[in-house]
């Protein structure tokens, strides 16, 4: 017998919504750590650990991005590049700036944000829950609306961005299956940093 034997137990609407959101993961541009993406139409996408993506959407320009960050903020006595694009202070600013430069409004802009993960044990620091905090209070500063988010837990996240409808989809994956793959993402970036001169990282 072929096809999915639970098919027929799943609701129409909802076999078409997965299959859309596959379509749209197929389609993605992956947005690495320290990276930034805006789009008025190709889907963007971005795997998860302790790691934050913020996605902003503009309802009139129907124009979004997706940023992925690595740490809250870069040490204030270290102005190395390789630090800089890791942190969320700079990611928030960048992809904001880049977002205004094609016509988007500050005022105008709402956000949902993913990840925050614990599951660096390695780094033995709540660096997920830091980098969480920190998403959630640069957006009230700058007044915008939080609208959606999920943080947290012992779990890798997939999120997929649609940026000109501004719909974001989220897939969560226990950490046992996804450690792994997830972990040697984030270490890998962590000691690209430090090779390249960062003095190290302060964690607390």
């Amino acid at each position: 017998m072929g096809g999915n034997p639970m098919a027929k137990d799943i609701p129409q609407h909802q076999v078409g919504q997965i299959a859309m959101v596959k379509a749209h993961e197929l389609a993605a541009q992956n947005v690495n750590p320290g990276r930034w993406a805006i789009s008025g139409g190709r889907p963007l996408s971005t795997l998860l650990g302790s790691c934050v993506a913020v996605c902003l959407h503009d309802p009139v320009t129907r124009q979004g991005g997706m940023n992925h960050f690595l740490l809250p903020s870069k040490k204030s006595d270290f102005s190395g590049d390789s630090e800089v694009v890791l942190a969320g202070d700079y990611a928030m600013e960048v992809l904001v700036n880049a977002l205004m430069k094609r016509g988007a409004a500050r005022k105008r802009l709402v956000a949902k944000a993913f990840g925050g993960g614990n599951v660096l044990s390695a780094i033995r620091t709540a660096i997920g829950e830091r980098n969480a905090r920190f998403a959630k209070e640069w957006l009230g500063r700058e007044g915008i609306p939080l609208i959606a988010s999920d943080f947290g837990g012992a779990l890798s996240r997939k999120v997929v961005f649609v940026p000109h409808t501004g719909e974001a989809y989220c897939r969560r994956t226990p950490m046992s299956q996804a450690l792994a793959t997830v972990v040697a993402g984030e270490l890998d970036c962590e000691k690209e940093m430090l090779a390249a001169g960062a003095r190290g990282i302060e964690y607390f």
